[in-house]
């Protein structure tokens, strides 16, 4: 089994472009606006509100959405997963395949077999972040039920309670990110397969469209401010209980 320098020098970069750039926007959410940054105070302000409703209904419909768009992520998942492994049995028609494509590498036997296992590795990695995902929206369900009524939205106890289904609920989406962010880069490793000096371009293509639409995009833009819309009028309807 013979690799050459510049196919695990392209692995090499894609597992350093993945890892690196997962914690570089973890540890910028904490103090940059962003998508996570921003949806988090809004989970926030959601619960808050939950507390106030007797009927929570809509409230049940939204997670129900949510967890329905998760489901589809993990169900299509499995099909990717039977797919790939499905394609073990059939590498010699793989690589004719290849050795069609214009400028493509000479196809490695062993260095396909690799390649489809990185595959298996990236969506057995998403299969469990959108299985985690539903089970801690289920959490968040649990936690709504058992949730008491609030009517004044005055109740402290209540609040930090809201705050931590708030933050299950944080958890959740952070794992569907995480699923998300593995498709994002199966994208990339599918241009290994024509040649790795693409599968460098590709890591680095989905890192910076993955860093422009999290940190950068109009949707961020949209959420801070609404974020900061919404800080107002709780701060304004805290100020006017307290003034009672």
């Amino acid at each position: 089994m013979t690799f050459s320098l510049l196919d695990i020098s392209a692995l090499t970069w894609f597992i350093v472009s993945w890892a690196g750039y997962t914690a570089f926007a973890r540890r910028k959410a904490k103090d940059t606006d962003c998508i996570a940054r921003g949806l988090h105070k809004h989970r926030i302000y959601w619960m808050l509100e939950l507390m106030t409703r007797g009927v929570r209904v809509g409230d049940a419909a939204l997670l129900a959405n949510l967890e329905r768009n998760i489901a589809f992520f993990a169900s299509t998942t499995l099909f990717v997963l039977a797919g790939v492994l499905t394609l073990f049995a059939q590498v010699e028609r793989l690589e004719a395949v290849i050795a069609t494509i214009p400028y493509a590498t000479p196809p490695n036997h062993s260095l396909v077999q690799v390649k489809l296992a990185l595959l298996v590795v990236i969506f057995v990695m998403a299969f469990f972040q959108f299985t985690w995902s539903m089970r801690q929206y289920g959490f968040v369900n649990v936690m709504i039920g058992a949730g008491p009524m609030d009517s004044e939205g005055a109740n402290d106890n209540l609040k930090a309670y809201a705050r931590q289904m708030a933050t299950v609920q944080d958890q959740a989406a952070h794992s569907y990110n995480y699923g998300l962010r593995a498709y994002y880069f199966s994208m990339a490793v599918l241009c290994w397969f024509v040649h790795p000096i693409l599968f460098i371009l590709a890591s680095l293509f989905v890192v910076v469209t993955l860093y422009r639409r999290e940190f950068k995009s109009r949707a961020v833009l949209a959420i801070t401010a609404a974020k900061a819309h919404l800080g107002s009028e709780y701060q304004a309807r805290e100020t006017k209980r307290q003034s009672r």
